[in-house]
């Protein structure tokens, strides 16, 4: 099993240690912003994670991973 794993975002691609579940991805992508990981939804590989999924969702070397900000209205 490989030491690391590096997953592709918006924000280019970023090398993560192996094991590394969503919440832990969302985390480091959003370090450094102003932005708070429970007002962004997430999607991998095109598929959309709910919030209290993301600490069970396990990444793979090559996943993409993005977070967005919900669209709301009506």
């Amino acid at each position: 099993m490989a030491d690391t794993i590096t997953i592709h975002t918006d924000r280019g691609d970023l090398t993560l240690n192996a094991p590394c579940s969503l919440a832990d991805a969302v985390d480091q992508l959003l370090q450094g912003t102003q932005r708070d990981a429970t007002q962004m939804a997430t999607a991998v590989n095109g598929q959309f994670v709910a919030r209290g999924d993301r600490a069970d969702h396990w990444l793979a070397d090559g996943d993409t991973v993005l977070c967005f900000a919900p669209i709301t209205g009506g």
